[in-house]
């Protein structure tokens, strides 16, 4: 059977479908377009700005800064990928389909998460970049530079999928150009050698720098299906799965190698955006790299706000009119640019650091649970989501989060008593991703009693 490519619905349409199963008949797309939809959205300078946290923050040489977001990006990508070939089978968005560990109402737990953390915080963190580079580019205030990227950003969302699509696959061959000339002058420049104080191995760093990295990779994969469940459902699953993960890896592990590089040469103080774009010595190209991280922060911030949407209807709450969809992208956005307007005002680089890793906190063993449920079920979902019921996922999810948390956390207000003993950095997603995975195999049999 041929792949149908076109569905019915054009870009300008506005999506009814919401957390509905996708019909036949609006199946469309082809599994590559999933390379740029992820791109894209990392082609911007929070991505970037990662390497700052890395060399500035977390004190690591730029070898070892690199290397941490290998690891991070790498770790993030391939579970993002896996995830992403659930959606053309059961044509349902990711949170819906999370049921399957967690059962519809232990659901709530991880769907209320991903509204908070996608259509609040994310939002808040692209849009600031986006208005920063704004500001920068026009030298409007940073109130009217931040209104214009929230307009754009809420109005793509609100139209839904297919613009969502369009937007992303144009948007990168701009982005990659841009990003790539940028890349490339920035490595020229930058400073590789090894300072004294930086020589021996930061344990420390490094694994701050990789939970950060693997804390931006890995919190798209809460949104994978969202993206593929428009895709016709014979869409061959290892190429979706490759074209999804790499496309993740591609720009997240580019411009935070780039970002770390930068800040071995460019000031950290100021305007983060224009003194990385003060190192390209050229007004134009300058200017084309600051349109492009607008461009890049509108890409991601129509997935964070779409998704943040699809994550709060997947809780099963029912608003009563059609396109609640599109009404609670416009909410979210509202909510999400007080915020942004707040970080923009308040210490914007402390903030991004500790939302990124309390973001890993929570997705590492939301994705252990998924996937160990996938692979019991012998790489199937529950058939019945709309009333699943299974105690194992949350019962897992919330013993390993809170164990993870208390013991290995290693931030300003709070540091676990292992860490502090163990001085190993930051641990917590890869504790808790391990032990919710553990602790789900353990309890899924006396859950699952038929």
């Amino acid at each position: 059977m041929a792949q149908n490519t076109k569905g019915t619905a054009s870009a300008t349409t506005i999506e009814i479908h919401d957390v509905a199963p996708i019909p036949a008949a609006e199946r469309h797309g082809k599994a590559w377009h999933l390379f740029t939809v992820w791109s894209s959205p990392n082609l911007e300078f929070a991505t970037v700005f990662i390497g700052f946290l890395a060399v500035i923050a977390f004190g690591l040489n730029v070898w070892q800064a690199i290397a941490a977001v290998v690891v991070g990006n790498t770790l993030a990508a391939i579970t993002h990928g896996v995830l992403s070939t659930w959606g053309p089978k059961h044509g349902l968005p990711q949170m819906v389909l999370s049921r399957s560990a967690f059962g519809k109402w232990g659901n709530l737990i991880p769907a209320g998460l991903s509204t908070l953390v996608a259509g609040i915080g994310w939002f808040a963190v692209n849009s600031t970049s986006g208005a920063f580079a704004l500001q920068a580019l026009t030298g409007m205030p940073i109130e009217g530079s931040l209104a214009i990227i929230v307009l754009a950003q809420i109005g793509i969302a609100f139209v839904g999928h297919n613009l969502i699509q369009k937007f992303e696959r144009y948007a990168f061959f701009y982005l990659v150009v841009v990003f790539g000339i940028a890349s490339i002058i920035v490595l020229s420049q930058g400073n590789f050698s090894v300072p004294a104080d930086k020589s021996s191995f930061n344990l420390i760093g490094f694994t701050l720098t990789a939970a950060a990295a693997y804390g931006y990779t890995a919190g798209w994969t809460a949104f994978a299906s969202d993206y593929t469940r428009y895709l016709p459902e014979n869409t061959n699953s290892r190429q979706l799965g490759w074209a999804a993960g790499l496309g993740n890896w591609f720009a997240t592990t580019l411009l935070m190698s780039v970002g770390a590089v930068a800040w071995t040469v460019a000031s950290p103080d100021g305007n983060p955006t224009a003194n990385f774009t003060g190192l390209l010595h050229n007004d134009l190209l300058a200017g084309l790299v600051l349109l492009g991280i607008a461009v890049g922060s509108v890409g991601a911030n129509v997935l964070n706000v779409y998704s943040g949407a699809m994550s709060f209807l997947a809780m099963g709450f029912n608003l009563g009119f059609k396109t609640r969809r599109a009404i609670m992208v416009a909410l979210a956005g509202i909510i999400g640019s007080i915020t942004a307007y707040s970080a923009i005002k308040g210490d914007f680089v402390g903030s991004f650091e500790g939302f990124l890793l309390v973001v890993s906190y929570w997705v590492a063993p939301w994705i252990a649970v998924v996937l160990t449920d996938w692979l019991v079920r012998g790489r199937k979902l529950d058939a019945n989501l709309e009333n699943s019921k299974n105690w194992a996922g949350p019962v897992a999810f919330v013993l390993a989060t809170v164990v993870s948390i208390y013991a290995f956390c290693n931030q300003l207000a709070y540091t676990g008593p292992l860490a502090k003993a163990w001085a190993v950095g930051d641990i917590t997603p890869l504790v808790g991703f391990a032990l919710a995975a553990v602790l789900y195999a353990v309890l899924y049999p006396a859950a699952n009693k038929k």
